[in-house]
């Protein structure tokens, strides 16, 4: 059957649908879990080996002979695969979101078994960042899986598309040759709208890439499909892309060593949003990598035809009560830790996806 992203499909496709996007639900919040507690017990960790003078704050490596730290990079690994596959079942406008459940994981483990106390501020924030992704998910659009590479291929090149795309490597070029040499020493914003856009474009990758590993997983091989390769380059691009100029942010605005700088970018790539809460980063980039990706599905995949102006409304109100209660969190740990004292946080989502606001002492 052809792909029609607003078709109404056979007797039972409606329930597929729904099953699709359960599947992609579980997995991102899956995702959140954890990515949450990863950082939690690289955390743990990252504090034992501290405590024995082999500390990565000043230089050493002790945390590598540390369990605790190990557990948190599996766990970690584990979550970023969870957020890659859920991209695959669901559309972006509702795993992209709800990468932020991940903070509230991290609040809730770090107020037991850090003794970082969860304030009223930060209650709040959890209980927004709850509200916000129930909205997401009851209005969530059912995205229609394309049955082979080549139907992907088909919306890869509509002409609204290939104008977004055009308009993002255009808006990029622009400032990564003219602004961010000139101004991105002092201005987050420059760069981080960079990483943005270019990620919009690297979760499409993704997301193709993914649906044609599971239609060969299914027995429709599409390895053999040029344009599998195409997606692959465009994606393998995009991440190099947005490594470099994440870890000129890193470098820039925060201190870190050398050694950690790589790290962290890599993190903030394979999550989405990312670590930056430095004059508001985390939220910033949130919001615009947020934004260009539920864009770039929208227009790619027609995540939106067919649906109710009210279920439209209600996701985006959802992404706004999030993005608040993000927001919540991160002013709470702010007043809590100051910035000299603690490194970026990491966050979730290639997604977008990891995620939010947890801090790792080194």
């Amino acid at each position: 059957m052809a792909f029609s992203p607003s078709g109404g499909g056979p007797p039972g496709s409606e329930v597929a649908h729904f099953s699709d996007n359960l599947k992609g639900f579980v997995l991102a919040v899956a995702s959140s879990l954890f990515i949450g507690s990863s950082f939690i017990f690289k955390k743990k960790g990252l504090r034992r080996s501290g405590s024995c003078g082999g500390g990565a704050a000043v230089g050493g490596h002790g945390y590598l002979r540390e369990p605790l730290w190990w557990l948190g990079l599996v766990t970690m690994i584990v979550g970023e695969i969870s957020n890659f596959v859920a991209y695959t079942f669901a559309p972006a406008v509702l795993v992209t979101p709800l990468g932020a459940l991940s903070i509230i994981v991290s609040s809730i483990l770090a107020h037991f078994l850090l003794e970082e106390k969860l304030k009223k501020m930060g209650v709040w924030g959890c209980v927004l960042c709850i509200v916000g992704s129930t909205v997401i998910v009851l209005h969530a659009p059912e995205e229609r899986t394309p049955g082979s590479v080549d139907e992907i291929w088909n919306l890869a090149i509509q002409p609204e598309f290939l104008l977004y795309t055009a308009a993002v490597v255009a808006a990029s070029l622009v400032l990564m040759l003219h602004y961010s040499p000139l101004y991105g020493q002092t201005n987050i914003l420059i760069d981080l709208g960079i990483c943005s856009m270019i990620g919009s474009l690297t979760v499409m990758s993704i997301k193709a890439i993914g649906i044609a590993i599971k239609l060969t997983v299914e027995g429709t091989n599409q390895a053999g499909r040029f344009q599998a390769w195409v997606f692959a380059m465009v994606a393998a691009t995009c991440i190099i892309i947005q490594l470099n100029y994440l870890n000129k942010v890193v470098l820039i605005f925060y201190v870190l060593t050398a050694s950690w700088m790589i790290f962290f970018g890599f993190v903030a790539f394979l999550t989405g949003t990312g670590y930056l809460q430095h004059r508001g980063g985390f939220s910033i980039y949130y919001v615009m990598f947020t934004t260009f990706t539920i864009a770039a599905s929208s227009i790619m995949f027609k995540d939106w035809s067919g649906q109710k102006a009210s279920d439209i409304a209600s996701v985006f109100c959802g992404f706004i009560t999030v993005l608040a209660g993000t927001t919540l969190c991160i002013l709470q740990r702010s007043q809590t830790h100051s910035l000299q004292q603690v490194p970026p946080s990491l966050s979730l989502s290639l997604s977008p996806s990891i995620y939010l606001s947890i801090y790792i002492y080194i």
